[in-house]
């Protein structure tokens, strides 16, 4: 597999020449500079693509071609964004650039609650506590029916927590799920945002009625409409998993396992329509086995997502040991290793270490927790690469 990074562009801590260094051969970026919905010109990717590779690097990966929430709830302007979205992936396809990892998540990309949840040799990573979020769904939300879809021991649990929880850590959540997860990746709301909370209240509203096969029907009208783009300029589109994979705030959530993965790739059967198979996402949910679904789906996966996680029976998840937990990783890089050698592959959400703490890094994207997650799985692919010689 080809070992990429992802790489948040010119102004990003972490430069091309220290990816160099590390034995990176292809960046994962974006055009992070353009809003939402707006055409990607020749030109701008142009540019992006030649300053990669004035640094002996290519540009193997766009994360992400955003897709706008207009075109997700099927608003007025869906057939207007739709086209700007088929300008973009020509462009990117003039340019060479072929391989594209979007998603379709409602309103919120990933979700955690602690973006530093402390291990005890003194690293920290990303970390979910279900009864936290479902604080954050019921109380601070204040989302009608929220109620509904938790368990009575997580509401009383929650409601436990109400009689103790302080001001301070209210904002902390709120800046946790809704700002500093999801303001780096063209989010809906970004830092610096008033009253991020009606801001989200709001977004929410417009999925109201909108349901599982609703969202599943939006999904298959975007891919029908671009999927002529795809195949006039070879480009391969990877929708990447819901993280995590279960549905959250009374949204749809139309990408959480083998059932939902089937029908997306048998709705839209094209070559061109494919995954970006992300075992950290996938191993979050009890439900799913991660190397099960590699083996089945290896063949239209166009991209993978090398990290794991530890979930447990209550809902909560951390972010794992890229040698430990229920992504398996070992046996993913013997599976694409065999099944897709040439698919490109980055190191997903490494731990905070050594001196990343005040570097400012976006949450699960610091350098030396990336750098030691990749110097684990060049192991593993040196290990694998040699079974498969033998």
């Amino acid at each position: 597999m080809e070992k990429t990074w992802r790489w948040f562009g010119k102004n990003d801590k972490i430069t091309l020449a220290m990816l160099r260094q590390i034995g990176v051969e292809g960046v994962v970026t974006a055009l992070h500079q353009v809003p939402n919905g707006e055409v990607w010109s020749l030109g701008a990717i142009n540019d992006m693509k030649a300053y990669i590779e004035s640094s002996g690097l290519r540009w193997s990966v766009v994360e992400s071609l955003p897709v706008s929430e207009t075109i997700k709830y099927a608003g007025p302007e869906r057939d207007a964004l739709i086209e700007n979205y088929k300008l973009s992936l020509a462009n990117l396809g003039r340019a060479g650039v072929k391989t594209v990892c979007y998603n379709f998540m409602p309103v919120i990309d990933w979700i955690r609650t602690d973006l530093e949840h402390p291990w005890a040799d003194g690293t920290s990573s990303l970390y979910f506590d279900k009864v936290r979020f479902a604080y954050f769904d019921c109380c601070i939300l204040k989302r009608a029916g929220a109620e509904a879809d938790y368990t009575d021991e997580e509401l009383r649990k929650v409601h436990e927590l109400d009689a103790v929880i302080t001001q301070t850590e209210k904002d902390e959540l709120v800046d946790t799920i809704i700002v500093k997860t999801q303001g780096f990746v063209n989010g809906n709301i970004k830092e610096g945002d008033q009253n991020p909370v009606a801001i989200f209240n709001r977004l929410l509203s417009l999925y109201k009625n909108i349901d599982r096969d609703g969202l599943r029907e939006n999904l298959r009208y975007f891919l029908s409409a671009i999927m002529p783009v795809c195949e006039e300029w070879d480009i391969n589109m990877c929708i990447h998993p819901d993280d995590p994979p279960c549905q959250m705030l009374g949204l749809p959530r139309i990408v959480t396992g083998a059932e939902d993965i089937d029908w997306l790739l048998h709705a839209v059967d094209n070559p061109h329509n494919g995954l970006t198979f992300c075992a950290g996402s996938l191993s979050a949910g009890l439900h799913n086995d991660v190397p099960a679904l590699a083996r089945r789906f290896a063949q239209r996966t166009h991209f993978v997502h090398l990290r794991s996680t530890n979930a447990m029976a209550d809902g909560n998840f951390i972010e794992a040991s890229h040698l430990a937990g229920r992504g398996h990783l070992v046996e993913l890089v013997r599976i694409f290793e065999k099944e897709r050698p040439t698919v490109p592959m980055r190191v997903d959400h490494g731990r905070l270490m050594l001196d990343d703490a005040d570097k400012g890094y976006n949450p699960g994207y610091s350098f030396h927790g990336r750098m030691l997650a990749l110097a684990q799985v060049e192991g593993m692919m040196a290990v694998v690469k040699d079974e498969l010689r033998s």
